[in-house]
């Protein structure tokens, strides 16, 4: 397909889009999140109900708008209203709903989360308007929810594929100038300048340049990659595709987390629809220029998210970090120049192509431009992802969006950047959510998993389960890790179980930092973080521990 073709395709796309408004529709969520509380079921229901009467009604599988909490999530749109979203729709609620909205067009506030589009219903709100969403920036999240996954011209026909077409028009180095202006810094933790990673690729000497997008999410607490891999697939081979065109690579992966089947199958049917209409491909859009993607299951190992070790898994050899330099972008994937980007980090990149580096930094902090998409989960009301602007405080994000607090109880603790990363005291969540501040403040907002900790949680416990996660993880490779690990947790366990010993507190932190000066890789290095933070923080309960067998809330 040519250039002139796509705008062909681009028209149909359009038009296809309103006429799929022209008559009723429904759409329910059907991402893992609302699989697991029976969305599947929700959706069969809703099959059957409109087959049995007889109605001209379009029903459309999307995917998470992010409200994990209220799933399954079904939408009614009926001409000239605004459609209405409903949550925790069961069979029975399903059946009750459409019976109300669609045959008597009564909408039904009792389910209602809220509308979108223009106009109003009594007694149902905005969705945009409410707590969970008032907050939030959606650029990246913007069709999440709203969308079929797979299809193309839902894709296109909201502003997809633009970025491509405004890519194929300029130089590589000035695709690379325009990312390195927008300020976009890695969203998978390490914060790296995007455009400065790009440029290092594009100037590296190698036969063949490679892409690789990291979709091997294994943060505790983290969903964010899943749920835009599952319900926007394009945005990632788009941004991917552009990365390709910037660098000078002719292939790219994605790196997938085996656990995560139906991202797979989701983009694994992206890809190969993209290839069938020239997105992809020996000759994209008839210009010449050639970008393949090839999808790669995860070996199952957290170490593997690591980019050396992602790319030594790869390569069918031991998932283990490799030493830098030299680095990826210079002696990666087959020893080629190779750019590692996160899921979330190439999803930005066709916004910011579309509507340039401004846009992009008009919001966010000096050094943190744009937006960051979050996972809340923990004991919080409203748990979910989120698309929120950098330097947003942590207590904004909890109480505002999340909530607060279920049950009616106080926040005690908040873990952030997964078990690498920190703990945030609750006198401390007045901070603002950006790279330096959290990094200065010992808990790096990393990829973006957040998990709330309510005042009946014993942090010693929740010490001990990181520390057991980082033993059972450790690649073994080096002496201080695969020893301190082990040691780490087995002197919590004994703590926790009433076992400790006068001496265990200093024992710890002894162990910890030198774990941090001695270990080969991050992993290692960053291992004693939270349990470095919880004797900081919440020493009394360690030393209740210690001399009680217990503390007052285990």
């Amino acid at each position: 397909m040519e250039l002139r073709e796509f705008e062909m395709l681009r028209l149909r796309a359009m038009h296809e889009w309103q006429e799929m408004h022209l008559k009723p529709f429904v759409t329910v969520g059907t991402a893992t999140c609302a699989r697991s509380v029976g969305a599947l079921e929700t959706l069969d229901a809703v099959k059957d109900f409109i087959a049995r009467h007889g109605l001209d009604c379009g029903v459309f599988e999307v995917g998470c708008m992010g409200l994990c909490y209220a799933e399954p999530i079904m939408g009614v749109s009926v001409p000239g209203a605004p459609t209405v979203f409903y949550g925790k729709v069961g069979v029975e609620e399903a059946c009750e709903i459409l019976e109300q909205h669609l045959l008597r067009g009564k909408p039904v506030a009792e389910y209602a989360l809220g509308t979108v589009g223009e106009g109003s219903v009594d007694g149902i709100q905005n969705l945009f308007e409410s707590q969970f969403f008032r907050k939030q920036v959606r650029r990246v999240l913007s069709r999440c929810g709203f969308v079929e996954p797979t299809n193309l011209s839902h894709y296109i026909a909201t502003g997809g594929y633009e970025g491509l077409l405004k890519a194929l028009s300029m130089e590589p180095t000035q695709i690379i100038e325009e990312l390195k202006k927008s300020g976009l810094r890695g969203r998978g933790g390490a914060g790296f300048p995007t455009g400065l990673k790009w440029e290092l690729a594009r100037k590296a000497v190698g036969d063949e340049k490679y892409i690789v997008c990291n979709g091997a999410e294994g943060d505790i607490g983290a969903f964010m990659d899943r749920l835009i891999m599952e319900s926007d697939p394009y945005s990632v081979i788009e941004g991917m595709t552009i990365a390709g065109l910037a660098v000078g690579a002719k292939r790219g992966y994605i790196y997938i987390r085996a656990e995560y089947e139906l991202a797979f199958h989701i983009l694994e049917r992206a890809v190969s629809i993209a290839t069938q209409h020239g997105l992809l491909g020996k000759d994209i859009l008839g210009t010449g220029l050639q970008f393949e993607i090839e999808l790669f299951k995860a070996a199952g190992m957290y170490i593997c998210g690591e980019e050396t070790a992602l790319m030594n898994s790869m390569e069918g050899r031991r998932g283990i970090p490799r030493l830098r330099p030299p680095f990826p972008t210079q002696s990666g994937f087959k020893g080629m120049p190779t750019v590692v980007n996160n899921v979330k980090t190439l999803a930005n990149v066709p916004l910011i192509l579309h509507n340039g580096a401004s846009w992009f930094s008009s919001i966010g902090t000096e050094k943190s431009k744009g937006t960051t998409v979050l996972s809340l989960s923990g004991c919080i009301e409203r748990y979910g992802v989120v698309e929120v602007p950098m330097g947003i405080t942590l207590r904004e994000v909890i109480y505002e969006i999340g909530g607060g607090i279920a049950d009616g109880k106080k926040l005690k603790a908040v873990q952030t950047g997964g078990p690498l990363g920190g703990i945030i005291p609750e006198w401390m969540i007045d901070i603002a959510l950006d790279y330096e501040t959290m990094r200065d403040a010992g808990s790096p907002l990393g990829s973006g998993g957040i998990i709330a900790f309510d005042d009946h949680a014993c942090m010693v416990d929740v010490a001990r389960a990181f520390s057991e996660f980082a033993k059972k993880e450790s690649c073994g490779y080096c002496i201080p890790c695969r020893l301190g690990t082990a040691q780490i947790f087995q002197i919590l366990d004994e703590i926790a179980k009433g076992q400790g010993k006068e001496g265990d507190l200093d024992l710890l932190i002894s162990i910890g930092e030198a774990m941090k000066v001695s270990c080969f890789c991050a992993f290692g290095q960053n291992v004693p973080n939270i349990v470095l933070a919880t004797i900081k923080h919440f020493q009394s309960e360690y030393e209740e521990h210690i001399r009680n067998g217990r503390c007052t809330v285990s």
